[in-house]
């Protein structure tokens, strides 16, 4: 059997162009089979969506326990932490100008719209999303993936869509958590170091806050929540090579969720802005 003739080096000038080629190649190939997992995960909703027992709620309710009813504490001190920290390093700068109480205004609009969903999704990232990718990859490693197989049984159906689902609605409710939170703690310390009443602060604050702004925050958190979900389970069902596979496929779902969620957000918020939504 003759040997297939090996591909020639590239010259080194072009060494960069062909290793950042190849990285593009990657980038677009993994997100096309994460793509492909949403989908095939939406069918299977779609067809069981009227047959609740098909539907699997029982698992979705332990997903959801797993994912968002165990971050709550960790998403409120994050938040909480966050409004403190708004609202003292945004009285100096209005304090020159004389208007030390609109810090309010800031706030509910700073938080609804971004960092409330935001800091929630950063969070599930690190809690959840690596756990759902740890708990699949170890799945595939002990060949319990090939078992369901083996039984005619689609691992999108019965591990990835009770996830995804569960990842979706957690971040839901966690935003609105987060918003509640972080508004919370940033009245707490208003009142206490800048001495803004409690009544003011919130009349402000309802006096600037629209519609608009809590629903696009909440159509944000639904996409981070489905980004956290389809890149974890991605991850878990491509792991090879082992333990190490599973440490690297846990890693690469916390690096690959907190990007796709920041550039989501840039997208999102151009949108918004350039559609007046504001």
């Amino acid at each position: 059997m003759s040997e297939q003739p090996s591909q020639p080096a590239p010259p080194a000038i072009l060494a960069p162009v062909y290793k950042l080629g190849g990285h593009a190649i990657d980038i677009v190939t993994h997100t096309g089979s994460v793509l492909l997992l949403v989908i095939e995960a939406l069918r299977w909703f779609l067809r069981n969506f009227k047959n609740r027992k098909r539907m699997g709620t029982g698992a979705i309710s332990t997903q959801i326990i797993r994912i968002g009813v165990r971050s709550i504490f960790i998403v409120s001190l994050v938040s909480f932490s966050v409004g403190l920290i708004l609202a003292l390093n945004m009285a100096p700068p209005l304090d020159q100008f004389g208007s030390r109480q609109l810090v309010a205004n800031i706030i509910g609009v700073a938080v609804l719209r971004e960092l409330g969903p935001l800091m929630a999704a950063i969070v599930l990232t690190g809690f959840a999303g690596a756990a759902i990718a740890a708990e699949l990859g170890t799945m595939v490693v002990g060949e319990e993936i090939e078992a369901l197989e083996v039984h005619a049984l689609d691992p999108v159906r019965f591990l990835v869509v009770p996830r995804l689902i569960a990842s979706i609605l957690s971040m839901f409710s966690l935003a609105v958590i987060s918003n509640m939170v972080a508004v919370l703690g940033a009245m707490l310390i208003s009142r206490l170091v800048l001495a803004i009443p409690y009544s003011i602060f919130w009349s402000n604050m309802l006096d600037q806050l629209k519609g608009v702004d809590f629903w696009t925050g909440m159509i944000k958190a639904g996409i981070f929540g489905a980004l956290i979900g389809a890149i974890a389970c991605a991850n878990g069902l491509k792991t090879s090579g082992g333990a190490a596979g599973v440490g690297r496929a846990t890693t690469d779902t916390v690096v690959q969720c907190l990007v796709s969620i920041i550039i989501a957000d840039s997208i999102f918020t151009a949108i918004f802005f350039i559609f007046k939504l504001n």
